[in-house]
């Protein structure tokens, strides 16, 4: 499998949360899959423990760095291509982060390993993060 996993599906495995499924930890922690995860995450991410809205995070840099390296997770550019297809996108849903993440889905052939049921709409892939 090949996914790109949406910002609290990350914060689930890095934080051992029990939100997260069994069948999503075991194929997150098998290393015959590639995970990714997007800048445009770890810029939520960032604006979030900033605004002190995510407990225990005093370094929201360290913490990026040290997970995505734990975790064995690649860091996904956002391209110029990925930011013009969000445009083409239907609006089913709001949230800037989000369709990014469907629009960079799309491009790089990724599944999307989410909690949002909303993102199925676009077509692209999606594992349920709770499964």
């Amino acid at each position: 499998m090949r996914a790109l996993l949406d910002t609290n599906a990350w914060l689930w495995f890095a934080g051992s949360s029990q939100r997260l499924g069994a069948n999503t930890r075991a194929l997150l922690i098998d290393p015959g899959n590639e995970f990714f995860l997007s800048i445009a995450s770890a810029w939520e991410f960032s604006i979030k423990a900033g605004l002190g809205k995510i407990d225990g995070v005093h370094d929201p840099a360290a913490f990026v760095r040290t997970s995505l390296r734990l975790q064995r997770i690649t860091p996904l550019a956002i391209s110029l291509d990925h930011v013009v297809a969000v445009a083409k996108l239907p609006a089913h849903h709001r949230d800037p982060f989000d369709r990014l993440l469907v629009a960079q889905a799309q491009a790089e052939s990724l599944t999307i390993v989410t909690s949002d049921p909303h993102l199925a709409r676009y077509g692209v892939p999606i594992h349920d993060a709770t499964s």
